[in-house]
This record gives C-alpha cells, sequence and structure tokens, in this order.
C-alpha cells in the first residue's frame, strides 16, 4: 500500500506543481492566482490544455511558446518535477502508519497527517521559489498556514487519544517564533519579518512531530543557511552586507527535522555521550 500512495503523491505532485508555478509568479505581483488563465507573455494566446500537462508539454514543445517561439524559462519543469519528489519523499516518514492502520480512525488520523505535511511540501516549494526571486516570503502564502496548520493536525491528535502533539506544537511555535523574532530585533537587516514569521509555521509542524524533529529542524535551517553564506563569501560572489535569502534555508531544514529529525538528534545525543 505504501508504495502505491508514494506513486500517488507523485502523480499529485506534478498537478500540484503546475499551479505553484503560478502562484509564485503571480502572489508576488499581487494578482489574483485564478483569474485569469495563463497566456503566454509574448503573443497573449491562451495556454491550451494540451500546453498544459506537467513537464510533458514543456519537453515537447521544447521550451517554446507555439505560437510564437518565445522560450518558456524551464524553471517550470523543474518546479512541477520538484514538487513532485517533495510530495513522494513527504509521504514517507508516514508509509509505515498508513501500512499498520487497523481501523478506520487510525487510518484518517494518519491520512490527515499526510495531507498536513503534503501542505507544507507545497507551500515549502512555492515560498523557496519566491524568496529566490524577490527576497520576501508573502503573508499571503505563510499566515494561512498558522489556520490550515491546526485545522489539519488537531484532528489527527484527537483521533489518536492523544493532545501532547498540539502542545508540543504550539510550543514549538511559539519558540522558533520568538527565537527568530530576537534574532531581528536586534540584528536589524539580518532577516526579514517573513523569516520570523515562516520561523512559528515551521515550528508548528515540527513540533507536531516531536522536540527532536523541531530541534534538528531549526538546527539545520541555520547550519545550512550559515554554509551557503560562508561559500559565497570565499567564492567572493556576495559580501558580508549582501542580502542572502534565508527562507529556502529554513524550510530545507525544517524538512531534514521532519525527514530525519529523530535518529540525527538520537545519533548526537550518543556521539557527546547523553545516550
Amino acid at each position: 500500500m505504501s508504495g502505491l500512495v508514494v506513486v500517488m503523491a507523485a502523480v499529485l505532485g506534478l498537478v500540484v506543481g503546475s499551479f505553484l508555478n503560478v502562484v509564485a509568479h503571480r502572489v508576488p505581483a499581487g494578482l489574483s492566482v485564478v483569474r485569469p488563465a495563463s497566456r503566454c507573455p509574448g503573443c497573449g494566446n491562451g495556454i491550451a490544455k494540451r500546453d498544459n500537462v506537467p513537464v510533458l508539454s514543456w519537453l515537447a514543445l521544447r521550451g517554446a511558446c507555439r505560437h510564437c517561439r518565445m522560450p518558456i524559462s524551464a524553471r517550470y519543469p523543474l518546479i512541477e518535477a520538484g514538487t513532485a519528489v517533495a510530495f513522494a519523499v513527504a509521504v514517507l516518514p508516514f508509509a509505515a502508519d498508513l501500512d499498520r492502520a487497523v481501523d478506520v480512525r487510525t487510518l484518517l488520523a494518519t491520512t490527515l497527517e499526510v495531507v498536513a505535511f503534503l501542505y507544507l511540501a507545497a507551500i515549502s516549494i512555492a515560498l523557496a521559489a519566491i524568496d529566490l526571486d524577490v527576497k520576501r516570503l508573502p503573508n499571503a502564502i505563510v499566515l494561512p498556514a498558522y489556520a490550515v496548520g491546526p485545522a489539519l493536525l488537531g484532528p489527527v491528535a484527537l483521533l489518536r487519544g492523544d493532545l501532547v502533539p498540539l502542545g508540543t506544537a504550539a510550543a514549538g511555535a511559539g519558540a522558533a517564533f520568538l527565537l527568530y523574532f530576537t534574532l531581528w530585533f536586534f540584528k536589524p537587516g539580518g532577516m526579514g519579518l517573513g523569516d520570523v514569521k515562516l520561523a512559528g509555521v515551521l515550528g508548528l509542524f515540527l513540533g507536531f512531530l516531536g522536540v527532536p524533529q523541531l530541534v534538528v529542524g531549526v538546527a539545520a535551517g541555520f547550519l545550512l543557511g550559515g554554509v551557503f553564506g560562508a561559500l559565497l563569501l570565499v567564492t567572493r560572489r556576495s559580501s558580508r552586507s549582501s542580502a542572502i535569502p534565508f527562507g529556502p534555508w529554513m524550510l530545507l531544514g525544517a524538512w531534514v527535522g521532519v525527514l530525519a529529525g529523530q535518529p540525527v538528534a538520537a545519533g548526537y545525543l550518543r556521539l557527546v555521550g547523553l545516550s
């Protein structure tokens, strides 16, 4: 069953990835993601359904508009394929629980948990793309996650009869938000308020999984971002005053916590002799 779920998640990711391309393009500009329908910016012709199949259409058209041959950025199929991979990977931590589900209650709880983390994967892709493009993390994507997360994860805890994850989720959201707010407050320009607001969202999802996932996820974001910044300085591709988008590293670090937080934390504790 778990293998089928991974394949289904990947297919869903292709479709969602196509929509995320629209989100990444329109949300920073303050445009509707629903209307108008997508058009070629070169000739103005609408995108036909046959030319809107994720990845395959871009390959069939050889990366250019069917009508005017204006080049279509390779970012479009990359986001579609990347979302498919992200969705497939996102369900892996929950695959065993799906296989072990012995009643409808347990199956429903795990399914809702999967949906919650697929949602996190989707906004992770969109936010990373936008932050790399315009160095912003739009409220229109970040703030709704404060409601969507509890709306999906709350019933999971209730169905399982265990409310502790809700407590750690709330604590994780508060702790991560406070940490980033403190850094923003005492070091203006080091990061933006968008990073602070995103930290609360990531803390919520990581905290729901557990304290090890929370600690590893937050720490990994700083570590990855720091290593990337250091590499840019060493290769002289940036200076100490250069603005480097930190959102993508926060998101990547969070997914390290989701996927490997427990074993990484356990391994670290053994390494320092605390376990």
